[in-house]
């Protein structure tokens, strides 16, 4: 069997796969990266975070059309909503930045196979990796690294009772590519992706219902953060049904479908046009051959790894949605980075406290490190520091004066521990306080920090303020 030899095969071309690609090769390692897909960037890029945003922001400017402008003097009349245009810009921008890696991968003489990758054995030092052939020919090719780096990502959970279909029962996936504006949309999740896509098709006219089994939205993320979140969603039209558990559908005559649920022992029913499953994702770790190594995975499906990301198995790595922790694209970037320095005798290191998490809906809703309910699970004593934005002169111009800033400081050292921004750009702002958490800066170090006026980054200065109960304006 005639194998082609690398120093590191790279299985799974997402935004961990073509991150730490781009690394190795910086480091002189010759590199091939395994994609299943016709183009790089993973889920992320191809059918997730991108083309999403995509259809946010081209949402988020017909609702300001639609019912904004005219406060601004700005008159437009016979608004129409052409999808079909929608549809292709957002298309346009995933098809532009696969592009851009694909000419990165050139320019830094990275091998890109397409293929199905998977793990068959090793020989010595050397893991050998078989990569089918995509199109389903049956077609083999056979390679060999002594360096492995699995970041296949994850996949969307179907439930057993609501099982995808592609065209009544949905994962987010199909969501981006809806042909016609529902007349109804029934999404099971109030999570990111459930409340992305319910902005997205509530701002086009879709009446949406959110049902969640939890009696709040994103329970991982700060309380009072997310119930501001579902006042703002509900002013937009959205509903909410919370401690409801769906338990299966049944398709109607009329070719609407109906979800079957109850709450507090009593059964409840829903009919849409659609149903979209966003109750999660789950590790893409199956068909790898991690047999074949004796990899292990954990009940959830998640690889194996220690503080290193290095399997049991020598040689063998895994990073981003393969192993524990959020599932985001920028902490596999990181890890991904981390793992190839690992390799290459560098100290790699992700921050774990310092990863934040945001979502796209508008407000934005962004977060980073501690909550105050994980602060008082573990005892911690802290201070927290709000500020509304209806308070900053720059949100007011903008007519974007719904949400806050709050940030979190430790009550002896002043160090900050989390932050949670809802409100106009939150995905932006955060950043700054990211930074500080990364270098081990406190409240009061943001405070003395000169903020131009007007920006709505005054809020994060005046929330750092307020942690000592210090603000100037409100």
């Amino acid at each position: 069997m005639t194998s082609t030899t690398f120093d590191l095969i790279i299985i799974g071309g997402g935004p961990a796969g073509y991150t730490a690609a781009i690394r190795a090769a910086q480091l002189g390692i010759k590199t091939a990266v395994v994609e299943k897909r016709s183009t790089l960037g993973g889920t992320c890029l191809n059918v997730g975070c991108i083309p999403s945003k995509a259809m946010l922001e081209s949402s988020e400017h017909y609702v300001q059309a639609k019912n904004k402008f005219a406060k601004h003097g700005i008159l437009i009349s016979d608004l129409k909503l052409d999808l079909s245009t929608m549809l292709k810009r957002k298309d346009t921008v995933v098809r532009q930045l696969t592009q851009g890696i694909a000419g990165l991968f050139k320019k830094h003489g990275i091998t890109y196979i397409q293929g199905f990758g998977s793990l068959i054995g090793q020989e010595g030092n050397q893991k050998l990796v078989q990569v089918a052939a995509a199109d389903g020919s049956g077609t083999v090719q056979h390679f060999k690294a002594e360096k492995i780096l699995l970041s296949t990502g994850s996949e969307p959970t179907e439930l057993p009772f609501l099982k995808f279909d592609g065209k009544k029962i949905i994962s987010s996936t199909e969501a981006l590519e809806l042909t016609q504006v529902p007349e109804h949309l029934l999404v099971v999740g109030g999570g990111v992706i459930g409340l992305e896509m319910g902005s997205v098709w509530a701002r086009l006219g879709a009446k949406v219902t959110v049902i969640e089994f939890q009696d709040r939205l994103v329970p991982g993320m700060d309380k009072q953060a997310s119930e501001e979140l579902r006042k703002a969603l509900s002013k937009q039209g959205l509903e909410f049904k919370f401690q409801h558990k769906c338990l299966g559908s049944t398709f109607l005559p009329d070719g609407k479908i109906e979800l079957h649920a109850e709450t507090q022992g009593q059964p409840v029913k829903f009919v849409g046009d659609v149903v979209l499953v966003a109750t999660g994702r789950r590790p893409f770790s199956d068909r790898l051959g991690l047999e074949s190594l004796g990899i292990e995975k954990d009940k959830a499906g998640r690889v194996t790894v220690d503080a290193h990301f290095q399997t049991k198995v020598p040689g063998v790595y895994a990073v981003g949605d393969l192993i524990a922790g959020p599932m985001l694209a920028h902490k596999a970037e990181e890890e991904g980075v981390a793992a190839v320095e690992i390799m290459a005798g560098i100290p790699g290191h992700v921050n774990y406290n310092a990863i934040p998490n945001v979502i796209y809906t508008w407000p934005e809703l962004a977060s980073v490190g501690f909550t105050e309910e994980e602060l008082k699970d573990k005892q911690i004593s802290y201070k927290a520091g709000v500020y509304p934005f209806l308070a900053n002169g720059r949100a007011r111009t903008m007519d974007e004066i719904e949400g806050f800033v709050k940030i979190l400081a430790d009550s002896k050292t002043d160090r900050i521990l989390g932050a949670h921004i809802i409100g106009p750009r939150a995905s932006d702002l955060l950043q700054e306080i990211t930074s500080v958490i990364e270098f081990g800066g406190s409240a009061e170090d943001v405070a003395r920090t000169c903020h131009a006026h007007p920006t709505l980054s005054e809020t994060v200065k005046e929330a750092a303020l307020a942690v000592d109960k210090l603000q100037r304006n409100f």
